[in-house]
């Protein structure tokens, strides 16, 4: 009887040892991933170039995020992208946009979504934009070629796929 509580004790010993070295191991790297993600986060990304339907409209860029807060769950940053917009139609009735969906953390914990969109009407030559936006946690592009508006379609904002240029881990 006291063979197999000695035994049945170090089966228990060896599990605990087993299972608490990989996971020691683990928080130690963790530390380190987590510091390189935090600064590879900030090198700026080249994302484009991302077409409208017909290839009616371009656009591409770069995006970086600093000051990423890992503190809580997402983590976030501040996001400065910029790049340039192209409408190839030709018509000063048709334009390109480049509209950007911007999933920000509020201090509540929730995550909702704005648009910044920006357009370059009847010309191939670009139109520039830079912006950045605070408590980033995913920032969403699509490129449409519509008429010339205070702000994009609906069709152009439901439609079609989104393309992901920054998404936090």
């Amino acid at each position: 009887m006291t063979t197999t509580r000695a035994l049945t004790g170090l089966a228990i010993a060896a599990a605990l040892v087993t299972i608490a070295a990989p996971v020691a191991a683990q928080a130690a790297t963790g530390a380190q991933d987590s510091a390189s993600a935090a600064s590879s986060a900030s090198a700026p990304k080249l994302w484009g170039p991302y077409y409208a339907p017909a290839k009616k409209a371009k656009a591409s860029g770069k995006i970086s995020v600093t000051g990423l807060d890992t503190s809580a769950i997402p983590a976030v940053g501040t996001a400065y992208i910029s790049g340039k917009v192209t409408d190839y139609t030709k018509s000063t009735a048709t334009c390109g946009w480049a509209v950007f969906r911007i999933t920000y953390r509020k201090p509540d914990g929730n995550l909702p979504f704005t648009h910044k969109s920006y357009l370059a009407c009847g010309t191939t030559k670009p139109t520039s934009f830079s912006f950045s936006y605070k408590n980033v946690y995913e920032v969403e592009l699509k490129v449409c070629s519509e008429g010339k508006a205070s702000k994009p379609s609906l069709n152009c904002l439901y439609a079609g796929t989104w393309k992901v240029l920054y998404v936090s881990h």
